[in-house]
Protein backbone atom coordinates (compact mmCIF):
# COMPACT_ATOMS: atom_id res chain seq x y z
CA UNK A 1 0.00 0.00 0.00
CA UNK A 2 1.22 3.39 -1.25
CA UNK A 3 1.83 6.25 2.04
CA UNK A 4 1.74 8.56 -0.52
CA UNK A 5 -0.49 11.48 0.63
CA UNK A 6 -3.70 11.29 -0.84
CA UNK A 7 -6.26 14.29 -1.32
CA UNK A 8 -8.67 13.28 1.60
CA UNK A 9 -5.70 13.85 3.64
CA UNK A 10 -5.40 17.10 2.38
CA UNK A 11 -9.17 17.95 3.11
CA UNK A 12 -8.92 16.75 6.59
CA UNK A 13 -5.44 18.42 7.65
CA UNK A 14 -6.52 21.53 5.82
CA UNK A 15 -10.21 22.62 6.49
CA UNK A 16 -9.15 23.66 10.55
CA UNK A 17 -7.35 26.47 8.89
CA UNK A 18 -10.14 28.04 7.00
CA UNK A 19 -10.71 30.80 9.26
CA UNK A 20 -7.14 31.79 9.72
CA UNK A 21 -6.42 31.85 6.23
CA UNK A 22 -9.47 34.00 5.96
CA UNK A 23 -7.81 36.60 8.05
CA UNK A 24 -4.41 36.24 6.51
CA UNK A 25 -6.16 37.09 2.98
CA UNK A 26 -8.19 39.69 4.47
CA UNK A 27 -4.94 41.54 6.02
CA UNK A 28 -4.08 41.69 2.21
CA UNK A 29 -7.11 42.95 0.89
CA UNK A 30 -9.10 44.81 3.05
CA UNK A 31 -12.35 43.14 2.17
CA UNK A 32 -14.04 40.09 3.55
CA UNK A 33 -15.67 39.31 0.05
CA UNK A 34 -12.29 39.13 -1.85
CA UNK A 35 -11.03 36.88 1.31
CA UNK A 36 -13.45 34.47 1.18
CA UNK A 37 -12.99 34.31 -2.65
CA UNK A 38 -9.38 33.86 -1.96
CA UNK A 39 -9.18 31.47 0.64
CA UNK A 40 -11.39 29.29 -1.85
CA UNK A 41 -8.59 29.71 -4.89
CA UNK A 42 -6.01 28.57 -2.39
CA UNK A 43 -8.06 25.48 -1.48
CA UNK A 44 -8.68 24.62 -5.05
CA UNK A 45 -5.10 25.29 -5.67
CA UNK A 46 -3.67 23.37 -2.93
CA UNK A 47 -6.31 20.46 -3.49
CA UNK A 48 -4.91 20.26 -6.97
CA UNK A 49 -1.22 20.35 -6.15
CA UNK A 50 -1.41 18.05 -2.98
CA UNK A 51 0.11 14.93 -4.62
CA UNK A 52 3.47 16.79 -5.05
CA UNK A 53 4.12 18.31 -1.49
CA UNK A 54 6.61 16.97 -0.39
CA UNK A 55 6.34 18.13 3.49
CA UNK A 56 9.58 20.15 3.52
CA UNK A 57 7.56 22.39 4.75
CA UNK A 58 4.79 22.12 7.55
CA UNK A 59 1.47 21.92 5.84
CA UNK A 60 -0.03 25.30 7.26
CA UNK A 61 3.59 27.29 5.84
CA UNK A 62 2.11 25.68 2.24
CA UNK A 63 -0.91 26.83 2.89
CA UNK A 64 0.02 30.35 3.40
CA UNK A 65 2.78 30.59 0.26
CA UNK A 66 -0.05 29.97 -1.65
CA UNK A 67 -2.65 31.78 -0.09
CA UNK A 68 0.06 34.82 -0.31
CA UNK A 69 0.89 34.21 -4.12
CA UNK A 70 -3.03 34.42 -4.73
CA UNK A 71 -3.30 37.37 -3.16
CA UNK A 72 0.03 38.83 -4.72
CA UNK A 73 -1.73 38.09 -8.34
CA UNK A 74 -5.27 39.20 -7.40
CA UNK A 75 -3.96 42.52 -6.31
CA UNK A 76 -1.95 42.75 -9.60
CA UNK A 77 -5.32 44.48 -10.63
CA UNK A 78 -7.52 45.63 -7.88
CA UNK A 79 -7.21 49.24 -6.37
CA UNK A 80 -6.27 49.46 -2.45
CA UNK A 81 -9.11 49.28 -0.32
CA UNK A 82 -9.70 52.24 1.50
CA UNK A 83 -11.84 54.36 4.51
CA UNK A 84 -13.05 58.01 3.82
CA UNK A 85 -10.07 59.35 6.03
CA UNK A 86 -7.39 57.59 3.83
CA UNK A 87 -8.17 59.75 0.26
CA UNK A 88 -6.50 62.53 1.20
CA UNK A 89 -9.59 65.17 1.75
CA UNK A 90 -9.93 67.49 5.24
CA UNK A 91 -12.48 66.60 7.27
CA UNK A 92 -15.84 67.37 5.95
CA UNK A 93 -18.19 70.04 7.37
CA UNK A 94 -21.23 67.66 9.04
CA UNK A 95 -23.75 69.94 7.69
CA UNK A 96 -22.75 70.06 4.40
CA UNK A 97 -24.56 67.74 1.58
CA UNK A 98 -23.37 64.05 1.91
CA UNK A 99 -21.25 62.38 -1.31
CA UNK A 100 -20.92 58.49 -2.00
CA UNK A 101 -18.33 57.36 -4.55
CA UNK A 102 -18.96 53.28 -5.54
CA UNK A 103 -16.50 53.32 -7.73
CA UNK A 104 -13.65 53.23 -4.77
CA UNK A 105 -12.86 49.84 -3.43
CA UNK A 106 -13.49 50.42 -0.18
CA UNK A 107 -12.18 48.79 3.15
CA UNK A 108 -14.54 46.09 4.82
CA UNK A 109 -15.03 45.14 8.11
CA UNK A 110 -14.92 41.33 9.20
CA UNK A 111 -16.56 39.23 11.98
CA UNK A 112 -14.85 37.93 14.27
CA UNK A 113 -16.31 35.05 14.02
CA UNK A 114 -15.09 34.42 10.58
CA UNK A 115 -11.42 35.55 11.12
CA UNK A 116 -11.21 33.01 13.94
CA UNK A 117 -10.54 35.62 16.98
CA UNK A 118 -14.03 34.95 18.53
CA UNK A 119 -14.78 32.77 21.79
CA UNK A 120 -11.86 30.29 22.31
CA UNK A 121 -10.65 29.54 19.17
CA UNK A 122 -7.46 27.97 19.07
CA UNK A 123 -6.20 29.88 15.39
CA UNK A 124 -6.24 33.13 17.89
CA UNK A 125 -2.75 31.64 18.42
CA UNK A 126 -1.98 32.64 15.24
CA UNK A 127 -5.49 35.30 13.88
CA UNK A 128 -4.35 37.93 16.68
CA UNK A 129 -6.83 40.27 17.42
CA UNK A 130 -4.32 43.15 17.07
CA UNK A 131 -3.71 41.82 13.71
CA UNK A 132 -6.95 42.34 12.07
CA UNK A 133 -7.39 45.80 14.02
CA UNK A 134 -9.91 48.20 11.72
CA UNK A 135 -7.18 50.73 12.00
CA UNK A 136 -4.10 48.52 11.41
CA UNK A 137 -5.68 47.09 8.43
CA UNK A 138 -6.46 50.20 6.68
CA UNK A 139 -2.95 51.40 7.24
CA UNK A 140 -1.74 47.95 5.71
CA UNK A 141 -3.84 48.90 2.41
CA UNK A 142 -1.62 52.12 1.69
CA UNK A 143 1.59 49.50 1.63
CA UNK A 144 2.43 48.22 -1.67
CA UNK A 145 1.03 44.65 -2.35
CA UNK A 146 4.92 42.99 -1.38
CA UNK A 147 5.09 45.13 1.06
CA UNK A 148 2.16 44.08 2.83
CA UNK A 149 2.89 40.44 2.35
CA UNK A 150 6.71 40.70 3.97
CA UNK A 151 5.46 42.87 6.81
CA UNK A 152 1.84 40.65 7.37
CA UNK A 153 4.19 37.07 6.98
CA UNK A 154 7.18 38.20 8.99
CA UNK A 155 5.74 40.95 12.32
CA UNK A 156 2.31 39.09 12.44
CA UNK A 157 3.23 35.39 11.45
CA UNK A 158 6.87 35.73 13.17
CA UNK A 159 8.21 33.57 9.83
CA UNK A 160 12.04 33.54 9.02
CA UNK A 161 13.47 36.20 6.62
CA UNK A 162 14.31 32.91 4.17
CA UNK A 163 11.04 31.69 4.72
CA UNK A 164 9.36 34.83 3.65
CA UNK A 165 11.84 35.29 0.25
CA UNK A 166 10.52 31.77 -0.75
CA UNK A 167 7.10 33.06 -0.11
CA UNK A 168 7.25 36.46 -2.27
CA UNK A 169 9.96 35.34 -4.59
CA UNK A 170 12.60 37.75 -3.45
CA UNK A 171 16.14 36.98 -2.03
CA UNK A 172 16.28 37.00 2.14
CA UNK A 173 18.25 40.64 1.88
CA UNK A 174 15.39 41.97 -0.61
CA UNK A 175 12.98 40.67 2.47
CA UNK A 176 15.07 42.69 4.76
CA UNK A 177 15.32 46.05 2.77
CA UNK A 178 11.69 45.69 2.15
CA UNK A 179 10.51 45.03 5.92
CA UNK A 180 12.23 47.60 7.06
CA UNK A 181 10.59 50.02 4.26
CA UNK A 182 6.85 48.68 5.39
CA UNK A 183 7.61 49.61 9.04
CA UNK A 184 8.71 53.11 8.28
CA UNK A 185 5.69 53.81 6.20
CA UNK A 186 3.03 51.91 8.86
CA UNK A 187 4.51 54.16 11.53
CA UNK A 188 3.69 57.00 9.86
CA UNK A 189 -0.09 56.10 10.53
CA UNK A 190 0.45 55.23 13.62
CA UNK A 191 -0.96 51.73 14.46
CA UNK A 192 1.34 49.41 15.51
CA UNK A 193 1.29 45.63 15.11
CA UNK A 194 2.47 45.82 19.23
CA UNK A 195 -0.49 47.87 20.92
CA UNK A 196 -2.58 45.32 22.49
CA UNK A 197 -6.09 44.80 22.01
CA UNK A 198 -7.67 44.47 25.70
CA UNK A 199 -10.59 42.83 27.02
CA UNK A 200 -13.54 46.00 27.74
CA UNK A 201 -13.24 46.95 31.45
CA UNK A 202 -16.68 47.71 33.26
CA UNK A 203 -16.14 51.32 32.18
CA UNK A 204 -16.11 50.18 28.62
CA UNK A 205 -18.98 48.22 28.97
CA UNK A 206 -20.76 50.95 30.61
CA UNK A 207 -19.76 53.48 27.50
CA UNK A 208 -20.78 50.87 24.69
CA UNK A 209 -24.08 50.74 27.18
CA UNK A 210 -24.58 54.29 26.92
CA UNK A 211 -24.04 55.05 23.37
CA UNK A 212 -26.47 52.21 22.60
CA UNK A 213 -28.66 54.19 24.59
CA UNK A 214 -28.32 57.19 22.98
CA UNK A 215 -28.61 56.12 19.36
CA UNK A 216 -31.69 54.47 20.34
CA UNK A 217 -33.18 57.30 22.26
CA UNK A 218 -31.44 60.20 19.82
CA UNK A 219 -30.16 61.67 22.72
CA UNK A 220 -27.61 63.77 20.79
CA UNK A 221 -26.67 65.69 23.73
CA UNK A 222 -25.80 62.78 25.45
CA UNK A 223 -23.93 61.24 22.41
CA UNK A 224 -21.46 63.93 22.41
CA UNK A 225 -20.23 63.29 25.50
CA UNK A 226 -18.94 59.71 24.23
CA UNK A 227 -15.97 60.84 22.05
CA UNK A 228 -12.34 61.47 22.74
CA UNK A 229 -11.61 64.94 21.23
CA UNK A 230 -9.70 64.14 18.21
CA UNK A 231 -12.53 61.18 17.14
CA UNK A 232 -13.43 60.26 13.64
CA UNK A 233 -16.23 59.52 12.58
CA UNK A 234 -16.27 57.79 8.85
CA UNK A 235 -18.90 55.83 6.96
CA UNK A 236 -18.13 54.54 3.26
CA UNK A 237 -19.39 54.37 0.47
CA UNK A 238 -20.11 58.19 1.52
CA UNK A 239 -16.49 59.94 1.09
CA UNK A 240 -16.20 62.57 4.02
CA UNK A 241 -14.87 62.18 7.10
CA UNK A 242 -15.74 64.11 10.60
CA UNK A 243 -13.84 64.86 13.14
CA UNK A 244 -14.43 65.92 16.91
CA UNK A 245 -17.76 65.02 19.20
CA UNK A 246 -19.30 68.36 18.09
CA UNK A 247 -18.97 67.78 14.40
CA UNK A 248 -19.84 64.48 15.26
CA UNK A 249 -22.70 65.14 17.11
CA UNK A 250 -24.13 67.52 14.19
CA UNK A 251 -23.61 64.92 11.62
CA UNK A 252 -26.20 62.87 13.44
CA UNK A 253 -28.53 65.84 13.75
CA UNK A 254 -28.43 66.87 10.28
CA UNK A 255 -27.99 63.52 8.13
CA UNK A 256 -29.11 60.34 9.98
CA UNK A 257 -32.51 59.92 9.01
CA UNK A 258 -33.56 58.68 12.37
CA UNK A 259 -35.84 61.26 14.01
CA UNK A 260 -36.74 60.50 17.06
CA UNK A 261 -36.56 58.02 19.86
CA UNK A 262 -36.32 54.19 18.58
CA UNK A 263 -36.42 54.97 14.92
CA UNK A 264 -32.71 53.15 15.66
CA UNK A 265 -32.23 49.66 16.90
CA UNK A 266 -28.60 48.51 17.25
CA UNK A 267 -27.77 44.87 18.12
CA UNK A 268 -23.97 43.85 19.23
CA UNK A 269 -21.72 41.85 17.01
CA UNK A 270 -18.17 41.86 17.03
CA UNK A 271 -15.69 42.74 14.26
CA UNK A 272 -12.03 43.29 13.71
CA UNK A 273 -11.56 42.29 17.27
CA UNK A 274 -13.32 45.36 18.15
CA UNK A 275 -16.81 46.25 19.35
CA UNK A 276 -19.47 46.68 16.77
CA UNK A 277 -23.30 47.09 16.26
CA UNK A 278 -25.65 45.79 13.66
CA UNK A 279 -27.59 49.08 13.33
CA UNK A 280 -31.62 48.58 12.18
CA UNK A 281 -33.55 51.77 10.94
CA UNK A 282 -37.37 51.46 11.40
CA UNK A 283 -39.17 50.90 8.42
CA UNK A 284 -42.98 49.82 7.99
CA UNK A 285 -43.53 48.83 11.06
CA UNK A 286 -40.33 46.58 11.73
CA UNK A 287 -37.16 47.28 11.05
CA UNK A 288 -34.10 47.10 8.20
CA UNK A 289 -30.46 46.50 7.62
CA UNK A 290 -29.68 49.67 7.71
CA UNK A 291 -25.58 49.44 8.54
CA UNK A 292 -22.62 47.82 10.02
CA UNK A 293 -20.59 50.10 13.17
CA UNK A 294 -17.17 49.43 14.46
CA UNK A 295 -16.28 51.14 17.16
CA UNK A 296 -12.19 51.72 18.65
CA UNK A 297 -12.11 52.79 21.86
CA UNK A 298 -9.48 54.25 24.23
CA UNK A 299 -9.35 54.48 27.60
CA UNK A 300 -13.27 55.38 28.58
CA UNK A 301 -14.30 56.85 25.15
CA UNK A 302 -14.74 56.08 21.82
CA UNK A 303 -12.12 57.12 19.48
CA UNK A 304 -13.36 56.04 16.13
CA UNK A 305 -16.46 54.79 14.29
CA UNK A 306 -16.85 53.45 10.91
CA UNK A 307 -20.49 53.24 9.86
CA UNK A 308 -20.30 50.78 6.89
CA UNK A 309 -23.42 51.10 4.54
CA UNK A 310 -22.87 47.90 2.63
CA UNK A 311 -26.08 45.79 2.56
CA UNK A 312 -24.50 42.12 1.87
CA UNK A 313 -22.78 42.60 5.44
CA UNK A 314 -25.21 41.51 7.84
CA UNK A 315 -25.56 37.84 5.70
CA UNK A 316 -21.37 37.30 6.33
CA UNK A 317 -22.15 38.69 9.93
CA UNK A 318 -24.88 35.95 10.11
CA UNK A 319 -27.46 39.00 10.99
CA UNK A 320 -31.16 39.34 10.05
CA UNK A 321 -32.07 41.51 7.38
CA UNK A 322 -35.11 43.08 9.39
CA UNK A 323 -36.13 42.84 13.18
CA UNK A 324 -39.69 42.55 14.53
CA UNK A 325 -40.38 45.77 16.28
CA UNK A 326 -40.30 44.41 19.42
CA UNK A 327 -36.62 43.55 19.13
CA UNK A 328 -33.94 45.26 21.01
CA UNK A 329 -30.18 45.22 21.79
CA UNK A 330 -30.53 46.82 25.08
CA UNK A 331 -33.12 43.46 26.65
Amino acid sequence: MSDKPTNEDFLQQADPMRRELLAHCYRMTGSVHDAEDLVQETYLKAWRAYDGFEGRSSLRTWMYRIATTTCLTALESRGRRLLPSGLGAPSAEASAPLAQDHEVPWLEPVPDALAGVAGDDPATIVTARESIRLALVAALQHLPPRQRAVLILRDVLRWKAAEVAEAVGVSTAAVNSILQRARAQLSERSPSLDDPVEPLTAEQQVLLDRYVAAFENYDVDDLVHLFTKDAIWEMPPFTGWYQGPESIAELTRTQCPAERAGDLKLVPTAANGQPAFAVYLREDGGYRQFAIMVLTLSGGAIRHVGMFFEEGLFEIFGLPAALAPQASATK
